[in-house]
């Protein structure tokens, strides 16, 4: 993807599309989602040329401040991260797991960034505050080293801002385990 993607995330709703709102009116930006999440939190996804996707984010922050949680801005995210969202990723050869859960929708994003960055792995899933009260997760799959080394990397994005929960690396998952996540 050759253009930016930011998002925000607010505790209420009403903040959260509030600021939704001023990131389309500030700059040339699309929205790409803008919803509730668990516990009744609200996210808005966008994406358009990196300087406007930064206005956006930085005047959304600024909209309601008590009631904001957490932001990102990606300048070039990789492009495996929406087939992870929507839920569309294809696995061919699925080898060992990489799980890390975080507490916010945010860092999740910027971790799978990482992770996919740092080794080759496929991205499988990103679930983003979806029935989970607020915290997020995401599952990579490819070689033990290199899943070792995008978690591990993935997981000290994260923990800079205190969003890390927890992380785990196995080997070889049973193949019943694969069946319900693939």
């Amino acid at each position: 993807m050759s253009q930016a993607i930011g998002m925000i995330e607010f505790k209420t709703v009403s903040a959260g599309i509030t600021a939704a709102d001023q990131m389309v009116k500030t700059a040339s930006v699309k929205l790409l989602e803008a919803e509730t999440v668990c516990p009744g939190k609200y996210i808005a996804l966008i994406t358009g040329e990196l300087s406007a996707v930064k206005a956006a984010v930085e005047r959304a922050m600024a909209t309601r401040p008590d009631e904001y949680i957490d932001s990102f801005v990606l300048g070039n995210p990789d492009e495996s991260i929406f087939p992870a969202i929507y839920g569309t990723t294809h696995v061919e050869n699925p080898r060992a797991l990489g799980v890390l859960e975080t507490y916010d929708a945010s860092a999740i994003i910027v971790a799978a960034d990482v992770a996919a960055k740092t080794a080759i792995v496929d991205l499988i899933e990103l679930r983003i505050a979806k029935g989970m009260c607020g915290k997020s997760y995401m599952l990579i799959t490819g070689e033990v080293a290199a899943c070792e080394a995008a978690i591990e990397k993935a997981k000290a994005s994260v923990g800079e801002n205190g969003m890390f929960l927890d992380s785990s690396v196995i080997a070889n998952p049973d193949s019943n385990l694969w069946a319900k996540i693939l």
